[in-house]
């Protein structure tokens, strides 16, 4: 699973994954734009004008991400698969269509990744 929020390590939600295997530090291929949502959690949205972001992709069973990681995810994200820089695939959250204009949605494309959008804007 890519994640690229509040459940990489260090974030909030980590503890979710319950011990996961992190296989590695990664980027999505340069198609999506990426937002946070009032600045609480980010959301990927494919786009053919986008960027890479950012990521961790963890080795976690179905159980867990049924259990543990989808209970905890905002109503704002949906479960969907991704493309990686390498071309590979994985399972990930994606902002719903319906949320890309709401209030306190903005695009942070440009940062790069949450931990960077963060880190730049004193919010980490």
């Amino acid at each position: 699973m890519f994640l690229n929020g509040t459940a990489m390590g260090g974030g909030s939600m980590h503890h979710l994954l319950k011990g996961s295997e992190l296989v590695a530090a990664t980027r999505t291929a340069a198609k999506y734009h990426f937002y946070s949502v009032r600045d609480e959690f980010p959301g990927l949205y494919p786009a053919a004008d986008g960027g890479a972001i950012a990521g961790e992709v963890y080795e976690l069973s179905y159980e867990l991400l049924r259990d543990s990681l989808l209970p905890g995810e905002p109503a704002e994200l949906e479960l969907s698969v991704i493309e990686l820089e390498d071309g590979g695939g994985a399972l990930s959250m994606r902002l719903r269509r319906e949320c890309l204009g709401a209030p306190g949605v903005r695009d942070i494309t440009h940062f790069g990744g949450w931990r960077e959008y963060l880190r730049q804007t004193s919010r980490g």
